[in-house]
Parts: structure tokens; sequence; C-alpha cells
């Protein structure tokens, strides 16, 4: 078992910025495609942003394109998320994982933006 280690989040006011971190224990992120995933409350998970091994090849969802920047820095194993120009709507909590066959899932970490 994998164990996701998701850190970054807090409240912040509309218009605000945080950065998201994920690690893994256990096993490496390896060459696998990773993305982050959100949930807020009473819905169903959503897909964020995803980002190829090398860095080259990201995406992310529409309504986060151009306020969210998905990156890795695989000599640290980490994964990355920069939320800028945050809104109401982007609270939620926020989950790392491969875009690939998913590990288990970590705990997240809430990320919550005030009106």
């Amino acid at each position: 078992q994998v164990q996701l280690v998701e850190s970054g989040g807090g409240l912040v006011q509309t218009g605000g910025s945080l950065r998201l971190s994920c690690a893994a224990s256990g096993r490496t992120f390896s060459r696998n495609t990773m993305a982050w995933f959100r949930q807020a409350s009473g819905k169903e998970r959503e897909f964020v942003a995803k980002i190829t091994y090398s860095g080259d090849g990201t995406y992310a969802a529409d309504s986060m394109k151009g306020r969210f920047t998905i990156s890795r820095d695989n000599a640290k194993n980490t994964l990355y998320l920069q939320m800028n120009s945050l809104k109401p709507e982007d609270t939620a909590v926020y989950y790392c994982n491969t875009y690939g066959p998913s590990w288990t899932w970590g705990q997240g970490t809430q990320v919550t933006v005030s009106s």
C-alpha cells in the first residue's frame, strides 16, 4: 500500500493563493502521470489537473485553466499545485494520485476560500 500525503491547504480569501504539495511514502511516483483531484462537500470527486513525468505535458480542467498550475519535482518525488485567484467554489478537499490506475487515496488537504 502506498500512502499519499497532501499538505498546504488552508483558509484564504477570494483572490488569494495557496500551493499544495503531495508526497508518497512507500513508493515513488516513478514515471507515472500524476494528477490532482478535489471533492467538495456532498459532491463527487472531480479532476483538477495532470502532469506527465517530464513535466512538459500538463492539462487543467476548464474551470481551473489560467488559475491553477500543476508541477512536479521528480528528484524530490513531490507533486505541486499552485492555486491563484481562488474562488469560493474552489472550496474542497484536494487529493493527489496517479492519473492511471489509482493508488489508495490519501486524506487530502482542505482548501477553504471565503467570500
